[in-house]
């Protein structure tokens, strides 16, 4: 399926198809002017499954973060794809772990995509996230002028 671009005008929000809905209403991605907002993002499918999430017959949670961490990212990736902007437009992204003892292996993962160039970054603890199979959620900005020729 391709997806089309989002419309380069200085105020515009998408809901990105081909990827997990929204689970209220608002959009993946916000333009504001050159600046483009991503809504928190996790490792959920379109589906509603999650990458890097089980739950045994008991309900005892079996979570990767590495993995959870990889999906967030590529999920980030192919929303600014649709808006015409990459990873490397990023400025800033804010990362909620539900546990720091995830940490290390996000911060692992994390270093596969970005380096001391890299978009400015705070990671902070949170009590919980909306699903309990979530171990991350990462909300990003990025830096992508609008092509004054389009």
């Amino acid at each position: 399926m391709t997806e089309k671009p989002m419309a380069p005008s200085k105020l515009s929000s998408a809901v990105v198809e081909g990827r997990a809905q929204p689970r209220g209403k608002f959009p993946h991605v916000k333009r504001a002017g050159d600046f483009l907002f991503v809504s928190g993002t996790s490792s959920r499918r379109p589906d509603n499954s999650f990458v890097g999430a089980d739950a045994d017959a008991m309900g005892v949670l079996d979570a990767d973060i590495r993995a959870q961490t990889r999906a967030v990212i590529e999920n980030i990736k192919a929303i600014l794809e649709s808006a015409g902007a990459s990873l490397q437009d990023l400025v800033e992204v804010s990362t909620y772990l539900v546990d720091m003892g995830d940490f290390k292996g996000y911060n692992e993962v994390y270093a596969e995509y970005f380096d001391y160039d890299g978009p400015a970054r705070t990671t902070v603890a949170v009590h919980q996230l909306p699903h309990p199979l979530l171990r991350i959620e990462i909300k990003a900005v990025a830096y992508k002028p609008i092509d004054s020729n389009a």
